[in-house]
């Protein structure tokens, strides 16, 4: 099974600054992310989202904060023809040093261990920061980076031009 493993904030929704997202009820979906995960799934990849959420561990956000966003998120991009297969977040503060914060590889090997039959060799991970790419390089992943990066993409819908 191929899979498209996609951040979510900054890759697939807009991104605020730390102490705003604790005011933020509902996703704005980025320009033309939807069309984007469409023509993936087009071309046969699942997507995994892959997403740090060290807010909860800093409480910025509660546990249920981020459940409404997500399922509002969810929501979205169900209802304009988008499946995810399966959403892998780390809810711990970064200062917790734990194994699944990007670009440390553990919610990657949730992942595999859930779904064995993942080819990482036909698989890609596409993200807007440097832990994203780190994460990719330490998974041995093909990267593509939102606006930087020598994969450079300007949006999700660019990825169909690139595999």
């Amino acid at each position: 099974m191929k899979i498209a493993f996609l951040d979510r904030d900054g890759t697939i929704n807009l991104d605020y600054p730390d102490e705003e997202w604790k005011n933020i009820k509902e996703p704005i979906i980025l320009d033309r992310a939807i069309e984007g995960m469409r023509a993936l799934i087009y071309m046969g990849y699942k997507i995994i989202i892959i997403t740090n959420q060290y807010l909860i561990g800093d409480e910025i956000i509660s546990l249920k904060q981020y459940e409404d966003f997500t399922s509002k998120l969810l929501k979205k991009l169900n209802d304009n023809g988008v499946e995810i297969l399966d959403i892998f977040f780390c809810p711990h503060s970064k200062s917790e040093n734990c194994d699944c914060c990007k670009p440390k590889t553990g919610m990657l090997e949730q992942a595999l261990r859930k779904y064995p039959d993942i080819n990482l060799e036909k698989s890609f991970y596409c993200g807007d920061s440097k832990s994203d790419l780190e994460f990719a390089k330490s998974c041995n992943l093909k990267f593509y980076g939102i606006n930087f990066g020598e994969d450079s993409v300007s949006n999700l819908s660019e990825l169909k031009f690139k595999l």
